[in-house]
């Protein structure tokens, strides 16, 4: 699985926007790896909130207003991870398609399809 040229320039392009973002405001004093991850986790829980207590579902048929605001917090989530990513120097496209590439090896098609089972029960 190799990422095209688009998805890798709007991947950098993303990065630099946010590199500039915090860089005018002076807030790499604060973008810490350990304050990202934190500000990740406190995102995450935000858009965890927005299914709390919803049936399966209802978490599938979202009105237009709970999507929109499910949606800004997914982008904060991504925005937090891509800046913790290029704190880190990390390549997410990379490191995703190497993470896909070692799933299917513990996921084999045969062994996996249709079942939510860990691959050391498989």
């Amino acid at each position: 699985m190799e990422p095209t040229s688009n998805n890798s320039s709007a991947f950098t392009h993303l990065r630099d926007s946010l590199r500039k973002f915090a860089a005018e405001r002076e807030w790499d004093q604060f973008h810490s790896p350990k304050n990202l991850a934190s500000a990740l986790a406190v995102e995450s829980g935000e858009l965890l909130e927005h299914f709390q207590w919803l049936t399966e579902e209802e978490s599938r048929r979202l009105s237009i207003e709970k999507r929109e605001k499910v949606r800004e917090e997914m982008a904060d989530v991504l925005l937090y991870l891509v800046r913790l990513a290029d704190k880190l120097d990390a390549d997410l496209i990379e490191d995703a398609t190497r993470k896909i590439e070692s799933n299917a090896r513990k996921y084999p098609i045969e062994k996996a399809r249709g079942t939510h089972r860990k691959y050391t029960e498989l």
